[in-house]
This record gives C-alpha cells, sequence and structure tokens, in this order.
C-alpha cells in the first residue's frame, strides 16, 4: 500500500469505533466528523495529500525495501549522516507545514519505531521474540502509513508514592493477567494526546521504574487499535471554540486533543508485546535502543519551525505598529533570532557528531540533544510573552470576522487600521497573534513545551549526571599544574 491520501485516513478513521468520552458524549463512530475532532482530522489528511504533492513528495518518501512502494521518509533507518539529513528534511517539511504546532504528527512515533526496529541486540537481553515482533509490527506501520500516538505515565493522583503504591496498585496501568495467546490489561495511563484521531495506540516505557518486583507487571511495551475492546479515552474540553480559521486561526487548524486512557480488560496478543516483565530493560527502553536519540532529533527539528514562526509574528507585527525601530523591542526580536539560530546549531551539530550504534544505525550525537531538549522547553516559554508585549491593548481592542464584514466594517478600517495594514488585515493578525499568546489553545501549547520531555528539574539532573565532565575538568587541573 504505501503512502496514504488524506481521504484514506479519513476513511479508516470513520471505519473504527473507538470510545470516546468529551464533554459528558460518547463518541463511538464516524470520530473524524465529529466537531471536536473535525478540523484536527483534516489537518492531518492535509499531512497524508503532501506526501502525494509533487511539491512534496520527493521530500517526504523514499522507496520501501521490501515493497518497492512509496513510504513515509520518517521510517527511513538512518545508516549515513546523509541518511539523518534526509530524514531532517523530511520532518521539517511537515513542521513547516504546521509551524510546529503538531506535536505528534506521524514522524515522532515513527521514529521511535524505526530505531527500535533495529535494536536486536538490546531485545536479544530478555528474548529476542521481542525484536522480531516489533520489527514486523514496524515494518506494518511502515506499509500501512499508519499515524500512531502513545500513552506515557501513570494518572496524576500521589506522586509521593510510585504507581506501583497507588490506589493499593489498582490505579496505572498493569499487566493482570499473562496468557499463552498474550496479556491483559487494567489501569490507566495519560496522556494520549491526538489518541482520538490515530490508528494506532503505543504503551511503551516512561515513568522509571526501580526494578523490584513489584514493578515487573508495569514493565511492558505493547501497541494496539485505536478501537480496541475495553479501553476508553476521557478526552478534556476543547480549546477550539468553534470559531473560524479567521478568528481561531492556530485552535482551528491545530488543536490536538489530549487523553486519559481508560483500560478494562484489554487484551494484547503476543504479536503485538514488546516487553514484558524487564523493569531494568524498560528503564532503559530509549536509552539503548536509540529511539530516544532519533525522537529527540524529531522534536529539535519541529520546535525550530515553531521559533522561526515566533519570530516572523514577532517581526510582522512590529512592522505593521511601527514599532519595529525602537531599541527594547528590538532586543526581543533579537531574542527570538538567537533563538532559532541556536536551534538549527544544535540540530546540525548533532548530526555531524552522530555515530554508528551497535546495530549500525547513524544516530545523532545525544549529549547536543539532550542539551537542546533542556533548553527548549524553558527558552519557549518566553514566545507568547514577547508577542503580548508587543501586541499590547491591540490584544484586547480586537473584532471578529463577522463584524469586519458587517456595517462596522467602516469604523474597523479606520480606527484599526495600522501603518502598514488595512483595518481588516490588521485584524486578522492580530487574531494569530492573540491565538499565539492569550488563547486557551496558546496555555495548552506553553504547558505542552515546558513538560514535553518531562519534569525539566529532574531533566536537569540527568543531563548533569550523564555528562561526561572529564575533559573540562582535566583541563582546569592542568592549568592549576602549571608554574609558568
Amino acid at each position: 500500500m504505501g503512502i496514504r491520501t488524506g481521504q484514506q485516513y479519513l476513511d479508516k478513521l470513520n471505519s473504527m469505533h473507538p470510545h470516546v468520552v468529551i464533554n459528558g458524549e460518547v463518541v463511538s463512530e464516524k470520530i473524524a466528523e465529529h466537531p471536536m475532532f473535525r478540523n484536527n482530522a483534516r489537518t492531518y489528511a492535509k499531512l497524508f495529500d503532501m506526501q502525494h504533492d509533487p511539491k512534496y513528495q520527493e521530500a517526504l518518501t523514499y522507496t520501501s525495501p521490501t515493497t518497492g512502494d512509496l513510504v513515509n521518509a520518517s521510517f527511513l533507518v538512518p545508516r549515513t549522516i546523509e541518511d539523518l539529513g534526509r530524514r531532517r528534511r523530511a520532518i521539517s517539511t511537515w513542521a513547516e507545514f504546521s509551524h510546529g504546532f503538531l506535536g505528534r504528527s506521524g514522524d515522532y512515533m515513527n521514529s521511535s519505531l524505526t530505531a527500535l526496529s533495529t535494536a536486536k541486540k538490546f531485545f536479544a537481553k530478555a528474548d529476542p521474540v521481542f525484536g522480531e515482533r516489533i520489527e514486523r509490527y514496524y515494518e506494518y506501520a511502515r506499509e500501512n502509513d499508519l499515524l500512531a500516538t502513545h500513552t506515557l505515565i501513570p494518572p496524576q493522583v500521589n506522586r509521593s508514592v510510585p504507581g506501583s503504591e497507588q490506589l493499593g496498585g489498582q490505579l496505572a496501568a498493569r499487566v493482570t493477567e499473562e496468557r499463552e495467546d498474550g496479556v491483559i490489561i487494567n489501569g490507566a495511563r495519560m496522556l494520549a494526546t491526538i489518541a482520538p484521531i490515530a490508528d494506532e495506540l503505543l504503551v511503551f516505557p516512561s515513568t522509571l521504574l526501580r526494578g523490584t518486583p513489584e514493578d515487573a507487571p508495569y514493565s511492558y511495551a505493547f501497541a494496539v487499535p485505536n478501537d480496541t475492546p475495553g479501553m476508553r479515552y476521557l478526552c478534556r474540553s476543547s480549546l477550539y471554540n468553534g470559531g473560524s480559521v479567521h478568528d481561531e486561526p492556530l485552535a482551528s487548524r491545530f488543536e490536538e486533543m489530549d487523553a486519559v486512557v481508560v483500560f478494562e480488560d484489554v487484551f494484547v496478543p503476543n504479536e503485538r508485546v514488546f516487553m514484558l516483565g524487564r523493569p531494568d530493560l524498560c528503564n532503559a527502553w530509549y536509552a539503548e535502543t536509540g529511539a530516544g536519540a532519533l525522537m529527540t532529533h524529531q522534536v529539535v527539528t519541529r520546535t525550530v519551525a515553531k521559533s522561526t514562526f515566533f519570530l516572523g509574528l514577532a517581526s510582522e507585527l512590529a512592522d505593521a505598529i511601527g514599532i519595529d525601530g525602537f531599541q527594547h523591542i528590538q532586543e526581543d526580536i533579537a531574542e527570538l533570532i538567537v533563538d532559532v539560530e541556536i536551534g538549527k546549531a544544535f540540530i546540525r551539530a548533532a548530526e555531524v557528531d552522530a555515530e554508528l550504534s551497535g546495530d549500525g544505525v547513524m544516530l545523532p550525537h545525544w549529549t547536543t540533544l539532550n542539551a537542546a531538549r533542556n533548553w527548549y522547553p524553558k527558552i519557549a516559554q518566553r514566545f507568547p510573552q514577547i508577542i503580548r508585549k508587543f501586541s499590547a491593548s491591540g490584544l484586547m481592542a480586537l473584532p471578529g470576522e463577522a463584524d469586519v464584514n458587517s456595517d462596522a466594517g467602516a469604523d474597523i478600517e479606520k480606527y484599526l487600521q495600522a501603518k502598514t495594514l488595512t483595518g481588516a488585515e490588521r485584524v486578522r493578525l492580530f487574531k494569530l497573534a492573540f491565538d499565539a499568546s492569550i488563547s486557551g489553545f496558546s496555555g495548552r501549547e506553553s504547558l505542552y513545551e515546558y513538560f514535553f520531555f518531562g519534569d525539566p528539574v529532574r531533566m536537569a539532573g540527568a543531563l548533569v549526571n550523564s555528562y561526561d565532565f572529564a575533559p573540562a575538568r582535566a583541563r582546569i587541573r592542568e592549568f592549576l599544574a602549571r608554574e609558568d
């Protein structure tokens, strides 16, 4: 089959029967037509269609090594530095379309599966069959162009104790029965972004396990179709308020639903179980397989597109209302320029210093990517602040599209014009600034980026504990020992 069209993706989505709860309603059919999911599903459909567009096809696809069909380039196993560059160009193509606002575009989990499919030595520590299963699953996802998301952590109930001790061990998703043909899962996990409009849910290790016997039921990795019996999604309220692309330009396109996943006697067949009962290997899942490196390479590429969006928006605002010559405004724009260029430098440095793994996969330099993922969540918090500063009261004195097209149009044209824009053009620009800086959508984006990889404090600790200080410290000792 190879690459799908957007319509094929929507048809598949509408043929599934997930159990999705939102605003007191249970949605179990034609999910892509529901007003809470319709727009974002169609945005994702455009990503699929881009693979067929001659303008983007070369960047987004490559030839399957097994079928000869065109498949998405995020499934390309990188064997050379050039391959990493090819993957980045594909990721950038989608990221630039969404301006980095689609945090769960298919290339994110595809990157994980690509690395895992090659990690034979890692899976052999448990049982080679796990590596064989995930390689087959990777090929299945690649050849059917599936959209997968994942669910990460136990419910946020009592973080003072591990998941295995919350509610007597009955809260977090866990293996409650091992059968000859598979496992039974009960409990819950969060946070499954875009789960209602995904084809598949990947339930991979995340929270650090202690390695005790009590943690064994929480040590697993598996994949299930989105509408697996016994699985329920509890969605938050939508941050898209039903406005047009004029009034909600970002939320109307890029609002990605988040959900808690509840498993009630969910059966997972053996062929979809990729790890079981090994807390030590679950803890090493991302580091030792290369999945963490390829996933972070995708994230850093995406966030460069997002940083560039905010640079462009800030510059447009400053020019529109004639504040671009003020030094305090230029200082903020310079900050955004630096952020964009540092992000690009992180990506290129990680690629140039890439090394072959023990399985022959060219992995981008992890220390560089680790620094990037510690840096971006903090600097990204400044982006909406800068937009609010530039826009100021312009975000409050902001009529909507209906007003622009009403009898009020003349007043808007006269009193809400800008230095370089008509009244209608200024309203449209400031609607974008509003959605990027003070809307509910923008607040979720800031939170999402801040905790994307987890608690920034713990991430900083992990960076420090894994960093090789020896060369830097040796230089200091050598300097102190000098007598000249």
